[in-house]
């Protein structure tokens, strides 16, 4: 039977290996990380539950023993959580697509769709909508995905007029958004839209992009690294 691979339809347990296993792939240290972490926090704990506690005897070198394991994994999955983060943005960098797979990490009440807009040259345009109205994505070329987004945004101006609409560049360069920080940018944009209006608002979107032309999706990867993984990033 082959292998499942699905992070949807993974157990927990198989999501860590996974996780582990791609991060260790860009991070050959991270073993070495999250046994340090360990050991060294762990037996800071050791000695707080140790020395703090009152009584002694085998109980209290139990309770301090128990401490210890606690706090030493907590350090290591925050750790992990962490380095496993920036190995998946490392390895999706300068994919195309990889702005849409970074999304994937907004909680409920966001909704992303993928790859609205795009040309010949793979620029793309993505679509967020959530508490602070609609967000356009682009990734590629800022001259070219600049066109795309000014084209997108009167055409969702047209449906919906009422909500708020921003633009975000995804890049290095000067006016753009570093791929690591675009979810926490769209996080940060502030609340415009309340629950009881997203409904509404969704739908008129959903008439908009059934007028779309049905022409295919650009080639290429669409990396899919982070599908699964916010739960094995708490540390973040």
């Amino acid at each position: 039977m082959a292998k499942e691979t699905d992070p949807e339809k993974m157990s927990r347990r198989q999501q860590i290996v996974e996780t582990f296993r791609m991060t260790r792939r860009g991070d050959r240290a991270i073993t070495w990380w999250l046994l340090g972490s360990f050991l060294i926090v762990g037996a800071i704990g050791f000695a707080v539950f140790y020395f703090l506690l009152p009584g002694s005897g085998v109980i209290h070198s139990v309770i301090s023993v128990i401490g210890a394991v606690l706090f030493g994994s907590l350090a290591a999955m925050i750790i992990f959580g962490r380095r496993a983060q920036r190995a998946a943005y490392n390895q999706m960098e300068g994919q195309p697509g990889a702005a849409a797979a970074a999304l994937r990490m907004l909680r409920r009440g966001w909704k992303t769709d993928p790859v609205i807009a795009f040309n010949k040259q793979q620029d793309i345009v993505h679509r967020v909508v959530g508490p602070p109205g609609i967000v356009l994505i682009g990734e590629g070329n800022p001259n070219r995905v600049r066109q795309l987004m000014t084209n997108e945004r009167r055409k969702h101006e047209r449906v919906v007029s009422e909500v708020p609409i921003h633009e975000i560049l995804v890049g290095v360069g000067e006016g753009q958004v570093p791929l690591p920080k675009l979810v926490r940018k769209v996080q940060k944009l502030g609340r415009a839209v309340k629950p009881a209006q997203m409904t509404d608002v969704l739908n008129r979107l959903k008439a908009l992009d059934a007028r779309r032309s049905n022409i295919p999706l650009p080639k290429g990867p669409m990396p899919t690294s982070m599908k699964g993984m916010r739960q094995n990033m708490k540390g973040r």
